[in-house]
């Protein structure tokens, strides 16, 4: 896969198209990225350790690694 943890990357395709941000994972089997602050999705969340009250956690969500382009490869990357 051409996209690695760290990489600076921007979203060329789909409703979050301009935005860019850092990748914080990728799932490699289903060709998906995660990048911060991208694609935000709201989960509900049962009370727990954690979190006490619960309620609805944002967080991100994955997107298809075609529709990033890589901007800055990550420092350790760069071989």
């Amino acid at each position: 896969m051409f996209v690695k943890t760290g990489d600076k990357v921007k979203v060329i395709a789909g409703s979050e198209k301009g935005k860019e941000g850092t990748v914080l994972s990728v799932n490699v089997k289903k060709n998906r990225v995660v990048v911060k602050g991208v694609n935000m999705i709201k989960k509900a969340t049962k009370p727990s350790a954690a979190n006490a009250n619960g309620g609805v956690v944002e967080t991100e969500g994955s997107i298809h690694a075609s529709n990033v382009k890589v901007i800055a490869k990550a420092e350790s990357n760069k071989d």
